[in-house]
């Protein structure tokens, strides 16, 4: 692991950074989960579609957790 803070070449400090990246992946997350719960849901496998919206709900949650996080800090 480098010790050396990448954000002189992106503009935006590493840790800045990845809260950032997480929720954006959380949000896609969500929209990639309801794509395989309608799959899910148009083979019949109801345990499977609701494993997938358990974990949207998940990834949801997370997005929701890091916008507000994004929100405390941005307003500091």
């Amino acid at each position: 692991m480098s010790a050396e803070e990448t954000g002189r070449v992106t503009g935006t400090k590493d840790k800045d950074y990845n809260i950032l990246w997480f929720t954006e992946t959380c949000l896609s997350n969500v929209l990639r989960l309801e794509t395989y719960a309608q799959d899910a849901e148009r083979e019949g496998d109801r345990e499977l579609a609701d494993f997938f919206r358990r974990a949207q709900g998940e990834s949801r949650k997370g997005a929701d957790q890091a916008k507000e996080l994004l929100k405390k800090r941005l307003s500091s």
